[in-house]
């Protein structure tokens, strides 16, 4: 079987920039002595890294003095010295979970703590699956944000005909996504499930956050505020651009949105704003914080939504969330906490929601650990012949309590 290797940690944005997964779980099995291992560690272009192929983990690291590492909270294992400044432990671990990790030099960590993937089949090639179609990058210029540039791409899966009206996903974050080594496996992923007959042949529309006019970044902006804004942005230019290509279904039934962190809180605004246009939402680490809230200007922030949730109307919507305990806590608040108060708000007005709760520290690990499951899921009985449905909570759900933290990393007292 043709596979697939993910870079997670530091380095996992240069992953594509690295030599392919291939050549350096090659390299490593020849030994931290090789030519070969050599050669790949001169090219490192971050601190640390962690590679993965099926059950096969090379940990590399960057360091003037000798590097550990602790892994899944055990004793820190030795790396081995590559040359006088590079370090590299290969080693077998179980797939199908997260391996939390931590790297140490001279006695102190070495970049923050990480969570590898141990990706499920799901999320590698595999024969006799056709592939879909990626697009170029678009860049267009935005009048709702004001000269605001930005880029899209498209990927539509195989079974997708031109002609013919398609199911649609709107991913936030969306340069994260191109590539087969992207973290999240976005496109094998599709392509598996609907060979399978688990979703429908789709388009994804993967969009970057903008820059201003002036050069100022604007994806908290974008995708932080608590307003119609983003949800108008996507159906007045982005979507527009994309069906001069491709044919889309109108109907919120047949639309997904999706995003990790800030893209996740934009994701699930969208539907709550526009319903009829978005009903199923992908959240990963969300932030359901104050970013974006500045109370002089009554200008609201994604903390606002699980009070929304509990007294607002109820909306059509189908939600996945996945958050960790390890999730970020700084001034905007607390991820894990406020993920925890969503995920039970949801549950309070009975939306048909699953909130996946683990260890994972801030970033795309859980996502992509879950993609297959997490996607069938959010598009189960989905029928091309309609276009509406009552989401309704799963009477399993139903049966569960809220979420608790019952397992304290303190005395109580």
């Amino acid at each position: 079987m043709k596979t697939l290797i993910a870079c997670f940690g530091l380095a996992a944005t240069l992953c594509a920039q690295a030599p392919t997964p291939a050549e350096s779980i090659d390299a490593a099995r020849k030994g931290p002595d090789s030519p070969a291992m050599k050669q790949r560690v001169a090219k490192m272009t971050a601190p640390a890294q962690v590679t993965v192929w099926g059950q096969d983990y090379l940990f590399l690291a960057t360091s003037p003095s000798a590097v550990t590492v602790s892994i899944d909270l055990q004793p820190p294992k030795a790396l081995a010295q590559v040359d006088p400044t590079h370090w590299m432990l290969l080693t077998k671990m179980r797939t199908g979970v997260l391996h939390q990790y931590q790297f140490y030099a001279a006695g102190k960590p070495l970049g923050n703590r990480g969570d590898a993937v141990g990706y499920n089949p799901d999320s590698y090639p595999q024969p006799g699956v056709p592939h879909g179609k990626l697009s170029e990058k678009h860049t267009l210029t935005s009048k709702i944000y004001d000269g605001m540039k930005y880029d899209y791409w498209v990927y539509a899966s195989a079974g997708v005909d031109p002609n013919v009206p398609a199911p649609l996903m709107v991913w936030q974050d969306g340069q994260g996504l191109i590539g087969e080594f992207s973290g999240l496996r976005l496109t094998t992923v599709t392509d598996n499930l609907v060979h399978q007959g688990l979703l429908p042949p789709m388009v994804h529309v993967m969009i970057a956050p903008g820059t201003s006019a002036e050069g100022r970044p604007m994806r908290s902006i974008e995708y932080d505020t608590v307003s119609d804004h983003y949800p108008r942005f996507l159906m007045e230019e982005v979507l527009p651009d994309v069906e001069k290509t491709w044919k889309l279904r109108q109907d919120g039934y047949s639309r997904a949105i999706a995003g990790e962190s800030s893209g996740g809180i934009c994701a699930f605004d969208a539907a709550w704003f526009m319903q009829d246009k978005f009903s199923r939402v992908h959240s990963a680490v969300g932030s359901f914080t104050s970013i974006q809230w500045r109370s002089k200007e009554n200008v609201d922030g994604g903390n606002v939504f699980p009070f929304m949730v509990r007294k607002d109307p109820k909306r059509n919507i189908r939600m996945w969330m996945s958050d960790g305990a390890d999730d970020l806590e700084n001034t905007h608040g607390s991820w894990p906490m406020q993920n925890i108060q969503m995920a039970n708000s949801l549950k309070s007005r009975e939306y048909d929601f699953h909130f996946r709760f683990g260890t994972a520290a801030h970033g795309g690990a859980q996502a992509a650990l879950d993609l297959p499951e997490s996607l069938t899921w959010l598009w189960r009985d989905y029928d091309p012949k309609k276009t509406s449905q009552e989401f309704t909570m799963d009477p399993a759900e139903k049966d569960k309590p809220y979420f608790r933290v019952n397992t304290l990393n303190r005395d109580a007292w």
